[in-house]
């Protein structure tokens, strides 16, 4: 299809809109309505494991295989049944709304049983349902585990998870979803996020490039665009533009502490006031002795142990530092040169928030 002439002018404006530092995609940091994946589950076993599937004890695995062999013609006693090459499984998908009739997807295969590993099987053919409870795509095939697992009678050593599988291109699309992209009339953008500024700078930057207004914020976090006349029926040109804007991000100050792995984390726009700051270790050690205690000669004593216990105490000594940082840089040199840990740092970071040096949200996670 070929574009109008105004329609081709507003491609190349946007095409030639000055860069900025720090400067990010609108495709990277917000999403255009419609365009989103469909998430697929169904139900299902993996035959062909090599005595690692489910045990006797997993009533549904066994209960999955009577009902397959019956739909095949082929009548069991489900008491003499013994599912060590079987293990049932979950299979999930995520459908992209162009998908159509014929497209493959990877799937997801995770054991739901006792089974411990997957290596090896195959996937038997597995609907897989939407939230609307019909049919979207077939899933069957080989599975690729990203590990192994071996035993013993005395030892045993495992690499990565043997439990979850894929299936490449193990699924195929038998429904598309009923939905025309170049039908819309309005696009609603949604930021991944939310903050008023890069919003705003979102609205300024794509209304400048269409030149008019076309784009309103709808609040922190959502942009409603309306399509202008030359490309409705054809959105795809102006999206793949309009994806491609640059716009730097505006977001609040942010410190993320990670005390599991005492991983620290300073946005950009952290601020410290001038604070001063002495921070020492305590260390407390206390050891278990046993002493042997020998009654006296001729005497009717008799030999015991009695516990002993040695407590000791040692502080380090830390000077008093003047911390103060007006940029991220200044920030990082400033929390150096107390020549803490990063455990320490965590509850230096803790302490001065508490006593309003700190200008940023803290969370800890």
């Amino acid at each position: 299809m070929i574009l109008p002439l105004r329609a081709f002018i507003i491609l190349l404006s946007i095409t030639l809109l000055p860069l900025e530092a720090g400067a990010v995609r609108i495709k990277d940091i917000a999403t255009f309505s419609g365009v989103r994946d469909n998430q697929l589950t169904g139900y299902g076993l993996v035959v062909g494991l090599s005595g690692t599937g489910d045990k006797k004890d997993s009533a549904f695995t066994m209960r999955s295989m009577v009902n397959m062999l019956e739909k095949m013609g082929v009548r069991v006693d489900m008491k003499q049944m013994k599912p060590k090459n079987v293990a049932a499984v979950m299979v999930t998908a995520r459908m992209p709304v162009s998908s159509k009739p014929g497209t493959r997807l990877d799937v997801t295969v995770s054991s739901l049983g006792d089974s411990t590993s997957l290596l090896g099987g195959v996937l038997i053919q597995v609907p897989l349902k939407g939230i609307d409870g019909k049919v979207y795509a077939l899933a069957q095939g080989p599975l690729t585990v990203g590990g192994f697992s071996v035993s013993g009678s005395q030892a045993q050593a495992q690499k990565n998870v043997t439990t979850v599988a894929q299936v490449p291109g193990g699924g195929i699309i038998e429904r598309a979803v009923p939905f025309e992209f170049n039908s819309q009339q309005s696009l609603t953008l949604n930021m991944n996020n939310p903050d008023f500024s890069t919003t705003n700078q979102v609205v300024e930057r794509i209304n400048k490039a269409l030149g008019g207004d076309f784009a309103r914020p709808i609040d922190l976090s959502s942009i409603a665009l309306e399509i202008p006349a030359d490309f409705k029926g054809n959105m795809v040109p102006l999206m793949a533009s309009l994806e491609n804007i640059e716009v730097t991000p505006d977001n609040a100050a942010k410190v993320v502490v990670d005390e599991k792995t005492g991983t620290i984390i300073l946005g950009r726009d952290v601020r410290i006031s001038r604070v001063a700051v002495a921070h020492g270790n305590l260390h407390v050690t206390v050891q278990e002795n046993q002493e042997v205690s020998q009654p006296g000669p001729f005497s009717s004593g008799n030999t015991v142990v009695t516990p002993s216990t040695d407590l000791s105490s040692r502080e380090d000594l830390r000077n008093l530092n003047i911390l103060e940082g007006a940029t991220l840089q200044e920030l990082v040199d400033a929390l150096n040169s107390v020549g803490a840990t990063p455990r320490d740092l965590i509850s230096i970071l803790r302490s001065m928030k508490s006593a309003g040096a700190l200008h940023a949200h803290l969370e800890v996670i």
